[in-house]
């Protein structure tokens, strides 16, 4: 919905709020210059934005929408999609480990559903919704992690406060100062290790066997946004030394399917003459771009760089059925 419309919606339910009779389609038309067409389907928006809508045929036999309860519920948003959103971020945080931001999430969701004014149609309706979106499970393994890592990290992450960490095989903690978390088919956190480099880097964060939160602040690298951290890798993974321009080809059969994906946030489509499709970007992460370039068999050619081209020869197959 662009600006204007939003405003326009806004604008009806003042009206219908204020208008003790409601609003009919021909007071619509004339209040907004709009055709008869136009203000039905204003009026649907209006039942789908808003939660307090009610219908009433008077004796004219013109129907006329009017927004009951005009206090403090006069502009309410209809509160099932606030549910529903509410109730699949926390499905997500507790499959992800991430125990406090569920716990989170579903005391929010409780408190929107007990100030509902119509709880069980409002909860009946998320309901249904939620039980016909089946959560797909991505096929193979999954790294678990440790919810009190976790807690850790996004307490430290707050500060920011430094945190003491033993990772991996290390005999000796170290000091970290994270900047942020970079989810994907591992967990990694971005963080310095001040001992060693300046450099924000990447931390498996199921190879973090403890971690404590210390009272110790820190300043962030400066200009650093997680968003642009991400961006530099085609995955999670951080190479600055394999950080460069990545092209690739996609044959004409594939071309429509391959523009359909958002491989990196700054990709660039090139159609071609031929039906096929070029797709440009910059990152890192060879081996990760190997991985799914393989899904698509011989039907994507990678013309940059030359070391991923070397990564995935002898590895294009033309036996593979549907596409990604």
């Amino acid at each position: 919905m662009s600006f204007s419309k939003a405003q326009d919606l806004v604008r009806l339910a003042q009206l219908a709020a204020a208008r003790r009779g409601g609003i009919s389609l021909e007071e619509i038309c004339a209040e907004f210059g709009v055709a008869h067409r136009t203000a039905q389907r204003m009026t649907d928006a209006l039942e789908a934005t808003f939660g307090t809508v009610e219908t009433v045929d008077g004796d004219d036999r013109k129907r006329r929408w009017r927004l009951v309860d005009p206090g403090r519920t006069r502009l309410q948003l209809r509160q099932e999609t606030g549910i529903e959103a509410l109730e699949i971020a926390a499905r997500s945080a507790q499959a992800e480990g991430r125990l406090r931001h569920a716990r989170a999430l579903h005391d929010l969701r409780d408190g929107l559903l007990a100030g509902a004014p119509a709880r069980a149609r409002v909860e009946a309706d998320a309901e249904a919704v939620l039980a016909a979106m089946g959560q797909v499970t991505r096929p193979g393994p999954k790294v678990s992690l440790a919810p009190e890592i976790l807690d850790s990290i996004i307490e430290a992450l707050r500060g920011p406060f430094r945190l003491r960490v033993l990772y991996n095989q290390d005999s000796k903690p170290r000091i970290l100062e994270p900047h942020g978390v970079l989810l994907g088919h591992r967990t990694y956190l971005a963080a310095r290790d001040p001992a060693k480099s300046e450099e924000v880097r990447n931390f498996r964060i199921d190879l973090i066997h403890t971690a404590e939160t210390l009272n110790e602040s820190f300043a962030l690298k400066e200009g650093f946004t997680i968003a642009d951290y991400a961006a530099q890798a085609f995955g999670v993974w951080q190479d600055p030394a394999q950080y460069g321009e990545v092209v690739w080809r996609f044959l004409p059969e594939a071309a429509a399917r391959a523009a359909g994906f958002r491989f990196h946030p700054m990709q660039v489509l090139e159609p071609q003459q031929d039906g096929s499709l070029i797709v440009r970007f910059h990152a890192a992460g060879w081996l990760e771009m190997a991985w799914h370039l393989y899904q698509w068999g011989d039907k994507v050619e990678v013309l940059s760089p030359p070391e991923l081209r070397k990564l995935v020869e002898g590895h294009r197959r033309a036996d593979f059925g549907p596409l990604p």
